[in-house]
C-alpha cells in the first residue's frame, strides 16, 4: 500500500505535488471565511478577493517549496518519505530549481500583494512581508520554526487570524471582533493540520533533532489535544450561533462535518507508521476544507437572508 506513496511522479504531476496541495486548504479557506464575514458589512470586491486568493495560495505554496529544500539539505528526506512533494528526492528535480520556484512565486505573490496595498492600505504591505518572512524561516534560517513546539501556532495564527483579519479589511477598511471570533475555529484547525503532520513524521522528526510539540508530549496527548480543540470548535459555533447578535441557524451546518473529527481521531489512535497515519493525514485535511466552506457558506447565507 505505502509504494503509492514513493511513486516517481514527472511532467506537470511534480510541480503539483510539490505544491503539497493537501496543505493548501490552508491558504484558501482563511480568504473564503473572511470574505463572508466582510459580507455582512459591505459588498464584496471580487477582484481584491481572488487577488488576496492567489497571493495567499503563492505563499502557501513557496512555503511548502522552502520546506522541501530546507528539509533535503538537511538531509532530513529520502526518496522513501512519506507526506513530502519529492520534487528532489524522487523527481529529479534540483535543489536550485526548487527554490527558485518558490522565490518565484514569493515575486508575484509580492506584486500582487501591492496591488492589494494601493487599493486599502500599506500596513497591507508590512503585514504581508511579515507573513512571506514566517513563511521562510518556518523551515529556513539558523533556527527554523517547524523545529521548535511553536509550529502549530505560528500556522495557525498567520495562516488562520492574520489571513482572515487581512481579508476582512481589505474589503472593509476596518477591523472588527467577528472576523476575530470566526478567525478561532480557522487558526485551530490549520494548527492542527500541522499537528496532524508532525504526529505522522514524529520518529523521524525526533532523529534528526526536532523538538516539535508531539516529540515533547508524545502521540497520545496530541492526539487528545487534537480531540479537545475539534470539539472547541463546534462549541464556540453553538455559542456564536444562539449568544451572539450575528449568529444564525445557517451556522448548523459545519455540524455536518463532525464525521470526519471521528474518523481522523480513530485513524491516529489506530496508526502508527508513516503510511499507516496518511489516511488520517488525508482526514484531517478535508474535515478543514469541509468544516472552513461550510462555515463560509453559513456566513454568506446569513449576510444574504438576514436570518
Amino acid at each position: 500500500m505505502s509504494e503509492h506513496y514513493y511513486k516517481q511522479q514527472t511532467g506537470f504531476s511534480k510541480y503539483y505535488h510539490l505544491m503539497r496541495p493537501h496543505t493548501l486548504t490552508a491558504s484558501f479557506v482563511p480568504v473564503v471565511v473572511g470574505t463572508a464575514c466582510a459580507m455582512l458589512f459591505t459588498e464584496i470586491d471580487w477582484l481584491l478577493f481572488f487577488a488576496m486568493l492567489i497571493a495567499s495560495i503563492l505563499i502557501q505554496a513557496a512555503t511548502n517549496m522552502f520546506n522541501e529544500y530546507f528539509d533535503y539539505k538537511k538531509g532530513l528526506d529520502d526518496h522513501e518519505s512519506i507526506g513530502i512533494g519529492g520534487a528532489i528526492v524522487r523527481n529529479g528535480m534540483s535543489p536550485k530549481a526548487v527554490v527558485n520556484l518558490a522565490v518565484m512565486f514569493y515575486i508575484i505573490a509580492a506584486i500582487i500583494g501591492i496591488y492589494i496595498t494601493i487599493q486599502s492600505s500599506w500596513w497591507i504591505l508590512l503585514i504581508g512581508t511579515i507573513c512571506m518572512a514566517v513563511g521562510y524561516l518556518y523551515t529556513g534560517g539558523p533556527f527554523p520554526i517547524s523545529w521548535t513546539p511553536f509550529g502549530e501556532i505560528f500556522a495557525g495564527f498567520f495562516m488562520g487570524y492574520v489571513i482572515i483579519m487581512i481579508t476582512f479589511f481589505i474589503q472593509t477598511g476596518h477591523i472588527h471582533y467577528v472576523p476575530m471570533l470566526f478567525s478561532i475555529p480557522i487558526s485551530f484547525n490549520i494548527g492542527l493540520l500541522n499537528m496532524a503532520n508532525n504526529i505522522r513524521d514524529r520518529e523521524k522528526d525526533k532523529k534528526s533533532g526536532r523538538k516539535t510539540f508531539t516529540i515533547l508530549f508524545g502521540k497520545s496527548f496530541s492526539i487528545i489535544v487534537m480531540t479537545l480543540l475539534y470539539i472547541f470548535d463546534f462549541v464556540l459555533i453553538l455559542w456564536i450561533i444562539f449568544f451572539k447578535p450575528f449568529g444564525s441557524l445557517w451556522m448548523l451546518i459545519v455540524f455536518i462535518s463532525i464525521p470526519l473529527v471521528i474518523k481522523a481521531v480513530k485513524q491516529f489512535n489506530r496508526g502508527s507508521t508513516p503510511p499507516e497515519l496518511m489516511p488520517a493525514m488525508a482526514t484531517v485535511g478535508k474535515f478543514n476544507t469541509i468544516f472552513g466552506f461550510l462555515l463560509g457558506i453559513a456566513i454568506i447565507l446569513t449576510a444574504i437572508t438576514g436570518i
